[in-house]
């Protein structure tokens, strides 16, 4: 099991819908779906409609929805999702 963790942060212009230290993202780019790991390059992406998936340091998995477009930034173990609009999804 891999124990290193970087920071994410999912915000809106709303509020900050998700803070937090991750294992592992995955997001809907415009290419197609991209994962993010530790110490992955500097990334700047667009983002469209569909689910991110992120594994906590604890394990857990948290998915949401992204209802609209928004903007992805990976720099020094730090992601950034700036979204229109994001929703929690129900289990």
């Amino acid at each position: 099991m891999n124990s290193k963790t970087f920071h994410v942060s999912i915000l809106t212009p709303e509020k900050a819908i998700y803070e937090g230290e991750v294992s592992s993202l995955v997001a809907p780019s415009e290419l197609g779906y991209m994962g993010v790991l530790v110490d992955h390059a500097p990334l700047i992406a667009n983002l469209k409609a569909g689910k991110i998936v992120l594994k906590t340091a604890a394990n857990d998995t948290k998915t949401f929805y992204l209802n609209g477009k928004g903007f992805l930034e990976i720099l020094k173990n730090n992601a950034t999702l700036l979204l229109d609009s994001v929703e929690p999804a129900v289990s």
